[in-house]
């Protein structure tokens, strides 16, 4: 029998952390625009501010968003004066992200007094996208939907639909849970995307590349619009430790190139990459690049390319 996966608690989770930066209340701690491939096909720019927010009260095993936080929560007006701060500084762009290291509808991260305010400064998008956790959609989501011009779209993290993982990664959250959220969204006119590893801990290559695809194909099997793979990264402590442990490897460029293949040929819904970083998942300086490139095409493009040809691709 193979032994039980072992379990982590927040004060496991937390004592692993190092410090937090300085940030200022006020002040989004990023803002960029980039493009982005929508529902119709078309490719269009899309703003994303990382908003300076309270810290998520979950305490995910694989999360390091923690970083950019407050410890407490953020004054009356300040979400607001972070969204025109970046706004001002950003070219124009047809939909926006307004990420806050958390959950938009946690009534201690995001006032409810802001709504109004905030739904004020995104009357010229066409969209809206923020997240949340699968536990805190109801009837919050559809006050701020009901404030705004533009469509809401919310973006659940699933991770996994591996459960014996998922219930390891501290995430306080069933399939269940997930799957009434995401069917609340969808029949409230609100669109839903989803969050998902590429190989959390526990996993090898193989198990890594199938689970992301199970993954893949439950999220839109529960009405999601489109799928965000993230490769599993360290970098927030607790990761490195189960990487020390032999528990964790990132994934190899060739399963986020797989895993992104193949979830297009699904055609159930538009499938996204995250490239960001991933220089760190080159096992060939020679075509990496490219590669990395190649997958950045498919992202905007939703068809697939020929692979790079490289003699790292004939080595036994």
């Amino acid at each position: 029998m193979p032994s039980p996966l072992p379990r982590y608690s927040d004060e496991d989770i937390l004592s692993a952390r190092g410090p937090k930066s300085t940030v200022d209340p006020f002040i989004p701690y990023a803002y960029l625009v980039e493009p982005e491939c929508n529902a119709d096909g078309s490719v269009e720019d899309v703003a994303t501010i990382f908003l300076t927010n309270r810290e998520c009260p979950f305490r995910c095993l694989m999360c390091d968003l923690w970083k950019n936080t407050t410890d407490e929560t953020v004054p009356a007006g300040a979400i607001p004066r972070q969204i025109d701060y970046a706004l001002d500084r950003l070219p124009a762009a047809q939909s926006i992200k307004l990420y806050n290291s958390g959950n938009f509808f946690d009534a201690q991260a995001i006032p409810r007094s802001d709504f109004p305010d905030i739904a004020n400064r995104l009357l010229q998008f066409k969209t809206v996208i923020v997240e949340n956790h699968p536990k805190l959609c109801n009837d919050s989501c559809l006050q701020f939907r009901d404030l705004l011009e533009p469509d809401l779209e919310i973006a659940l993290g699933l991770e996994t639909v591996h459960e014996a993982i998922l219930a390891r990664m501290n995430k306080q959250m069933t399939l269940d849970d997930f799957e009434r959220a995401a069917r609340f969204l969808t029949t409230e006119n609100i669109s839903a995307r989803a969050f998902i590893l590429l190989k959390p801990p526990f996993l090898s290559e193989e198990e890594g590349i199938h689970w992301a695809l199970k993954s893949i194909e439950f999220a839109f099997f529960t009405g999601v619009s489109c799928c965000s793979i993230i490769p599993t990264r360290t970098g927030n402590g607790m990761l490195e430790q189960l990487l020390e442990k032999g528990e964790f490897l990132e994934p190899s460029l060739v399963s986020m190139e797989t895993v992104l293949e193949t979830a297009i040929e699904f055609r159930q819904g538009r499938v996204f990459m995250d490239v960001w970083d991933a220089d760190r998942f080159f096992d060939c300086p020679d075509c990496g690049p490219e590669r990395v490139e190649r997958l950045q095409r498919i992202n905007l493009s939703q068809q697939l390319e020929p692979p790079i040809a490289c003699h790292c691709r004939s080595t036994p």
